[in-house]
């Protein structure tokens, strides 16, 4: 079912008032069983009709997805929960009226409405209201329902720039609405309703704190921040390799000073056996790497900074071709911990203590 010779559109919109003329075009083509990339608020989404077994299916052939990792069906109205909901628990009214529409996913039992294609073979559908003009303009446009993973191949860094859509799916969909750069630069944070705890799946820009003010008992899955082996996953991206560059990747931990200097005693070593090396560091370490190619992902001080720049510096280490990368790690707590989870998966938990 792989679409490898598609012509691929790419039309730029502006993200706060999109051409109604484009929005249509790319409306119909979601209802007709194809696929779009469109700009949110935190990636760049693959949608496709969430509603229809044969998109999803297709929206996996195009990223190379396995099946049994669920996709999110993104809303535009907190009218269309009703329909594809089993239930709708008084904990998601909550943070509904609290966060959406905005950067937060939750798991709650799944209507028959939904196909098990959508939600992984799952009974339970993730969902979320994306905070973006062009994205709420295009599931009106589609009937109210689009099914969206992160418009990359399955394993690359997320994309955070329509061109970063080309490079991974180009022949493989109909059409990328170009809206320009994200403005948070990782994927929503995913919260699990349907046991006695909410339990996040996967942080992101809402962090345990913004929910807990809500909630009040709010838990973390303790798998987070380590490997997980087997089993069928509850949301997307708790056990496949995500977000890795093609060159290894590994974390470096401990005292900055001592990072640091651990960092380039690694970059030594590796140029010694003619490896291309790298680094992902931050403003304030910047001017002390000797690597072929730093990357500033900004200021320690500001996390939002780090994590919308986190995707592209991966891919330009692809783009020069750096075989070895080394990165700084950072504080997980708050939104830290978003970027730390995504760190982690794109080095497959690789940690080298300084």
């Amino acid at each position: 079912m792989e679409n490898t010779e598609l012509q691929t559109q790419l039309l730029p919109v502006d993200s706060r008032t999109p051409d109604p003329a484009i929005i249509a075009q790319a409306g119909q083509i979601l209802k007709d069983g194809g696929l779009v990339a469109f700009p949110t608020e935190t990636v760049y989404g693959l949608g496709g009709d969430a509603l229809n077994p044969d998109s999803s299916r297709k929206i996996y052939a195009a990223k190379g997805r396995p099946s049994d990792n669920p996709l999110i069906v993104h809303i535009a109205e907190m009218e269309a929960l009703k329909p594809i909901c089993a239930q709708i628990p008084e904990t998601m009214r909550r943070l509904a009226e609290a966060f959406w529409p905005g950067p937060l996913t939750m798991i709650v039992p799944k209507s028959d409405l939904v196909p098990k294609e959508t939600t992984g073979g799952l009974d339970t559908v993730a969902i979320r209201m994306p905070d973006h003009e062009t994205a709420l303009a295009l599931i009106r446009a589609a009937g109210g329902y689009i099914a969206a993973p992160s418009a990359n191949a399955s394993g690359r860094p997320s994309p955070t720039l329509a061109s970063h859509v080309m490079e991974d799916l180009q022949g493989r969909i109909e059409m990328i609405l170009d809206g320009g750069e994200v403005g948070i630069g990782v994927e929503s944070t995913i919260v699990d309703l349907t046991g006695e705890v909410p339990t996040i799946l996967r942080p992101g820009y809402v962090t345990e704190e913004m929910l807990r003010r809500v909630l009040g008992e709010v838990q973390t899955d303790p798998t987070l921040m380590q490997k997980v082996e087997g089993g069928r996953p509850k949301a997307p991206g708790m056990r496949y390799r995500h977000y890795a560059p093609k060159g290894t990747l590994s974390l470096v931990e401990g005292d900055a000073a001592v990072v640091t200097e651990r960092i380039n005693a690694l970059i030594a070593e590796a140029a010694s056996e003619g490896k291309k090396t790298g680094v992902l560091c931050t403003e304030e370490t910047l001017a002390e790497y000797h690597a072929d190619v730093v990357r500033s992902l900004g200021s320690r001080a500001d996390m939002r900074s780090i994590a919308l720049h986190l995707y592209r510096a991966l891919r330009e280490f692809d783009t020069e071709g750096v075989e070895m990368i080394y990165a700084e790690s950072f504080s997980r707590d708050g939104f830290g911990q978003a970027v730390m989870n995504r760190l982690l998966k794109a080095a497959g938990y690789t940690i080298i203590q300084a």
